[in-house]
């Protein structure tokens, strides 16, 4: 088999993007996050219904690599209904080799319902239960594991034993939310044998227990204790952080053309970015001024992934990208 340079592990997604007419969005009662409310027992008109066939993280990161001019691989599992047809066909548009995909017959494919307002969204989610087996992936380059559905525990087992066995094999690990709510000890091997481990703000919060006022410097310090190189930690519009362990930046988000259309897959930009700007040879602060770019281009459009860049694209918003668009050491 060829060396692949990017493999990525995941469910895959259809999702039914709902866009919403009347709804508001309100504090929690504790104040500690919003809610969208809506007219309980109600009929509520929506504007319009936008299906996205083969998403969620390891599509949009698969996706995201083979745009930017990588070898890229998917391994998921799916039905043998309709929209499994529908996801191997963008899939082959996108040229991300199909090989690792297993089609269960008789099961349900997974699909989501997006309530999408204004330019958030509140996903409606359910992961499938498909017994999971990792087929003959060779060796590649790098492997990028993130979001699968809960019974996947003895899945993840197999994982771990194939990269014992891989150690020339690189880890991305973007956690999902089955994954960190496991807990540190069920997942500690992808942390300690991350290369890159990518979340967000409030997700480190979590894996590491520290308060919601901590610091970056204190959540990237926890994160290296685990055993991950280097840490990338998003913070939406706000901007992300990179740690290598002896160094830290802060990068800005990449100026909007115009304001956000819709915001679902700008995390998995990011990482899958950051990850294949590695993999094609860029160091983690040239992949970094790379990440936002994806990231900005994803929230111009609806779902995940219309918005990915190809390489030539990315290089030209790179070279005409204002000057304070650059990584700042943090102290």
């Amino acid at each position: 088999m060829k060396q692949l340079d990017f493999v990525a592990i995941g469910d895959i997604v259809t999702d039914a993007f709902i866009r919403l007419k009347e709804a508001e969005v309100q504090p929690s009662i504790d104040h500690t996050k919003q809610e969208l409310c809506m007219e309980f027992a109600a009929k509520i008109p929506y504007e319009s219904v936008t299906i996205i066939p083969a998403v969620g993280n390891s599509a949009n990161a698969a996706i995201a690599a083979a745009r930017l001019g990588l070898s890229s691989a998917l391994v998921a599992n799916q039905g043998d209904d309709t929209y499994a047809k529908e996801n191997l066909v963008v899939l082959k548009n996108e040229h991300v080799l199909r090989d690792f995909i297993k089609n269960h017959p008789g099961a349900n494919s997974n699909y989501h319902y997006v309530l999408w307002y204004g330019a958030e969204r509140t996903i409606l989610v359910k992961h499938e239960n498909y017994s999971y087996h990792l087929p003959d992936i060779g060796s590649p380059k790098w492997l990028y594991l993130t979001s699968l559905g809960a019974n996947t525990l003895t899945f993840h087992l197999e994982i771990e034993e194939y990269l014992k066995k891989h150690p020339e094999v690189k880890l991305a690990f973007q956690p999902g939310t089955f994954q960190i709510a496991a807990g540190i000890e069920k997942m500690r091997y992808f942390y300690s044998r991350a290369e890159v481990l990518v979340m967000n703000v409030e997700e480190a919060e979590k894996v590491t227990g520290l308060p919601g006022d901590a610091k970056i410097r204190e959540l990237t310090t926890a994160l290296h204790k685990l055993g991950s190189k280097i840490i990338l930690i998003t913070d939406g519009p706000k901007g992300a952080y990179l740690s290598t362990g002896r160094n830290a930046w802060f990068m800005p988000a990449y100026p909007d053309p115009k304001p956000p259309y819709e915001r679902t897959g700008a995390g998995d930009a990011f990482a899958s970015t950051f990850v294949s700007a590695l993999a094609l040879g860029k160091t983690p602060e040239e992949a970094l001024r790379w990440a936002p770019i994806n990231s900005m281009s994803v929230v111009q459009h609806v779902g995940a992934r219309e918005g990915l860049l190809s390489l030539s694209v990315l290089k030209k918003y790179l070279q005409k990208a204002p000057p304070d668009y650059e990584p700042t050491p943090l102290g």
